[in-house]
C-alpha cells in the first residue's frame, strides 16, 4: 500500500489511475509521494518516508529542488500536458494585443443606458479601436519547446511569418515544427526582425529578464510583447517605460502585478495559461503516472532534478540507488553485489549534473546489501523493490 499527499485538488482522472493499492488525500501521514499543483514547498519539512515529488505542471518554482535533491526525493514535472492550453491563449493574446479588443469591450459597456442611440454612437467611437491584423506579420517565439512549437505551428497556419530561437532545439522538437518556421541561432534576429515576440523559456538565471530595456532597443517600433511563461522573464519597469515611450506597442501577460494593472497598453491576465480541464486532467493523469511508476518499478521519467533511466523488469529484487555523481560509487555498489553472491541480471546507470541514478536487478541477494550499498560514500538513498 502506497500513501499519497496531495497538496492541491488533484483531477480524479489523475487519480483514478493509481489504483486500489493507494491511499490518498490532503490528510495523508508518512506520504511515500506528493502531488502538487501551485502549493509552495519551500518551508515545508520533507518527512522521511517522502520518496517523489510530482507537480502536476511544468513549472516547479514551489518546490525546493536543491533541498529533494540532497534528500534522494525524485521531483517529477508534467511537460506538454498543459501545452495546448497554453498555446490557445497564447493565440488569443496576439489577436488581443491586435485589436484592442479588451478595450473596446469595456468602452462598449459605457454605453449602457443610452437606448436606441448605442448604435450610432459605437459607429462614430468604434475607429479609436483599430488595429492591424496578423495576418502576414512576423511572429518571434523565444523558447521552441512542448508550447512554444505548438505556437509556431498555429501562427503559421493563420498566415504569420515565424522566426524561432531555441539554441537547446532536440531533434524530436526540430520534427515537430512546421517546415515554414525560420529557426535562428541569434536571439537578436528575433529581437529585429519580429513584429510580434512571445516568450516560451524556463527561468533560469540566464533567462531571467530576457526582455529587458536593452533587447527592447533592438525590437521594431511598436513591437508586441506576450508572456505567457513566468513573470521574471521580463522586466516589467523596462516594459512599462517602453510603452509610455510608443517603443513597445502591447504588452499580453498572464501574470497580473500591481505595476501592471491598470496601464493602457497592458492586458495582464490572471495566470489562466493551465485553467481548461482538459489541461488539468491531463496533468493530474501524467502525474499520477510518473509517481505509479517511480513507486512500484524504479522508473523515472520527466524528472528535474535526476535523470530519466527506465528497464524492464528482471531477477528477484531491483535496487534503485540515487547517488552522487562522482568517480567509483558505482563501482563499489557493484563490488558490494558480488561480494555477497548475488547476480547482477540487468542494470541501468544514468547522470544527470551532480546526481546519478542506478537501477539494478539481481538475484540471490543477502538481507544485508541494502545496508551494504547505503554504507558507499556518495550513496543518498537505496530503494529495494521486489
Amino acid at each position: 500500500m502506497y500513501n499519497i499527499k496531495t497538496l492541491n485538488k488533484i483531477s480524479t482522472v489523475g487519480l483514478s489511475r493509481l489504483g486500489s493499492d493507494y491511499t490518498y488525500g490532503d490528510d495523508v501521514q508518512n506520504p511515500d509521494a506528493i502531488l502538487v499543483r501551485s502549493a509552495s514547498m519551500h518551508e515545508m519539512d520533507m518527512p522521511e518516508s517522502l520518496l517523489a515529488i510530482a507537480r502536476a505542471g511544468a513549472g516547479v518554482n514551489n518546490i525546493p529542488l536543491d533541498k529533494c535533491s540532497e534528500q534522494g526525493i525524485v521531483v517529477f514535472n508534467t511537460p506538454g500536458a498543459n501545452a495546448n492550453a497554453v498555446k490557445e491563449l497564447v493565440i488569443a493574446g496576439l489577436l488581443l494585443s491586435s485589436r484592442k479588443i479588451t478595450a473596446g469591450i469595456e468602452w462598449a459597456k459605457t454605453l449602457k443606458g443610452n437606448g436606441d442611440a448605442v448604435g450610432k454612437m459605437v459607429e462614430k467611437g468604434k475607429s479609436q479601436f483599430a488595429g492591424p491584423e496578423i495576418k502576414g506579420k512576423t511572429l518571434g517565439v523565444i523558447g521552441l519547446g512542448a508550447i512554444g512549437a505548438l505556437v509556431a505551428n498555429a501562427a503559421i497556419a493563420l498566415g504569420m511569418d515565424v522566426i524561432g530561437y531555441d539554441p537547446f532545439l532536440s531533434v524530436d522538437g526540430a520534427l515537430q515544427l512546421s517546415r515554414h518556421v525560420k529557426h535562428v541561432t541569434n536571439l537578436d534576429e528575433v529581437f529585429a526582425g519580429s513584429d510580434y515576440i512571445t516568450v516560451h523559456v524556463p527561468l533560469t538565471p540566464d533567462t531571467k529578464n530576457i526582455i529587458c530595456a536593452e533587447n527592447i532597443a533592438k525590437m521594431k517600433d511598436g513591437v508586441r510583447i506576450l508572456n505567457y511563461s513566468r513573470a521574471d522573464l521580463c522586466n516589467s519597469e523596462d516594459v512599462l517605460a517602453a510603452i509610455e515611450s510608443g517603443k513597445v506597442s502591447t504588452y499580453v501577460t498572464d501574470f497580473a502585478t500591481d505595476n501592471l494593472l491598470g496601464v493602457d497598453g497592458v492586458i495582464a491576465m490572471p495566470h489562466l495559461g493551465a485553467s481548461t480541464p482538459e489541461s488539468e486532467d491531463n496533468c493530474a493523469r501524467m502525474a499520477a503516472d510518473e509517481i505509479k511508476d517511480y513507486l512500484e518499478n524504479g522508473n523515472i521519467t520527466h524528472s528535474v532534478n535526476f535523470p530519466a533511466a527506465k528497464m524492464a523488469r528482471t531477477g528477484d529484487v531491483r535496487y534503485c540507488v540515487l547517488h552522487k555523481n562522482v568517480p567509483a560509487v558505482l563501482q563499489n555498489v557493484l563490488s558490494f553485489v558480488s561480494q555477497q553472491g548475488a547476480n547482477v541480471e540487468n542494470m541501468e546507470n544514468k547522470s544527470r549534473k551532480d546526481y546519478a541514478y542506478t537501477i539494478i536487478d539481481v538475484t540471490g541477494a543477502s538481507a544485508d546489501l541494502t545496508d551494504s550499498i547505503k554504507g558507499v560514500d556518495g550513496v543518498i538513498r537505496v530503494r529495494v523493490i521486489k
